[in-house]
């Protein structure tokens, strides 16, 4: 278990903090350039062994801050898919998940922004898990750091904002974390290869645009209605989808990016022909394209009520929805499950208690 949070804690800081920082100790800002260079260059955690610092800072640092955020304590292979999943604990003992899911042409490291979820989407496992508290932005960074650590940094070229809680909610470390990932001097990552994806929260959509860090963005739609919305996602009767359209248009027009659709099929709740017809419509108003995902089950988390009675649309279905979709001349995928069998799916992180 950690216990270093009353240390000051470096991997969350931008380049910027990091050099006000050392500025702020009485050293010179290079100093700051040098410790971000040793984590996200070399990811080297041990200040023993950054030997471009002074002996007497270093000694100094270890006293003063930290260079821990997240303990990895235990992983899960997927044999059929290779997809591996972290289980990391906090300095306060919480558990978070995060998950490497390797493919042909791309290695993706979906990360987690909160413990929980304060969402209660019906269709998710974390928020079954309810909502304890945002990551800091060392946090979130770890996440990263400690997988490309076992991985090799080249190893990892993609990030998705996709693991448990919802980023915007965690806005400002989020967005550091952003700053960290996407900064000239961290080498290895682009960020037309970093994707944040939210429920919806139209204001912080707009000022993520306005802070003119044109990454990717990804919302999870899963219906164009509304009532039906409302009842899979209850954070759609405070943001209702005019709102977060409205939103997504300032984005890609601020940004001039392609927002991207998450589309989680529901047996007889969103694959029907209106729904086909909705989807068209509102593919063509806004610069996208569309990701059809398998409703990944949630049984591990004992879900009652509305969770509970959801169901599959079978694949053929899938299939025959998305090809009538392309036959409108929308820009469609259908994401294959991977990590299904560890409970590392899309819609599958969580801890439940014990």
């Amino acid at each position: 278990m950690l216990k270093q949070k009353e240390k000051i804690e470096l991997k969350g800081m931008t380049l910027q903090q990091m050099k006000d920082y050392f500025s702020s100790i009485g050293e010179k800002p290079f100093r700051g350039e040098q410790v971000f260079n040793w984590l996200f260059n070399h990811l080297e955690f041990e200040y023993d062994n950054m030997l471009n610092l002074p002996k007497e800072l270093r000694e100094r640092l270890k006293t003063s801050t930290s260079l821990i955020s997240l303990d990895l304590f235990d992983y899960q292979d997927s044999p059929s898919t290779k997809t591996k999943k972290y289980l990391f604990r906090t300095y306060d003992d919480k558990v978070i998940e995060s998950v490497v899911i390797p493919e042909k042409e791309r290695n993706t490291l979906c990360i987690s922004t909160q413990v929980g979820c304060p969402l209660d989407c019906k269709f998710c496992a974390t928020g079954l898990m309810g909502y304890k508290r945002n990551l800091s932005a060392g946090e979130i960074v770890d996440q990263y750091l400690l997988a490309a650590k076992e991985y090799g940094k080249k190893f990892i070229t993609n990030i998705v904002y996709m693991g448990m809680g919802e980023p915007l909610l965690n806005f400002k470390n989020t967005l550091d974390s952003i700053k960290i990932f996407t900064n000239e001097l961290n080498t290895g990552l682009s960020r037309n290869r970093i994707t944040i994806s939210t429920a919806g929260i139209p204001p912080k959509i707009k000022e993520l645009a306005d802070n003119d860090i044109r990454i990717k963005l990804a919302l999870s739609l899963h219906s164009c209605f509304d009532d039906i919305r409302n009842k899979i996602m209850p954070i759609n009767i405070k943001y209702p989808l005019k709102e977060n359209f409205d939103a997504l248009r300032y984005y890609a027009k601020k940004t001039k990016t392609r927002i991207t659709f998450e589309y989680t099929m529901l047996k007889e709740i969103n694959d029907r022909s209106e729904d086909i017809k909705a989807l068209t419509h509102l593919c063509k108003q806004i610069p996208s394209k569309l990701n059809l995902i398998p409703f990944n089950s949630i049984k591990h988390m004992d879900p009652d009520g509305f969770s509970g009675q959801l169901e599959p649309t079978a694949a053929n279905l899938i299939e025959e929805f998305a090809n009538q979709l392309r036959d409108n001349g929308i820009t469609v995928f259908v994401r294959n499950t991977q990590g299904d069998d560890i409970a590392a799916a899309c819609g599958q992180l969580a801890i439940k208690a014990s």
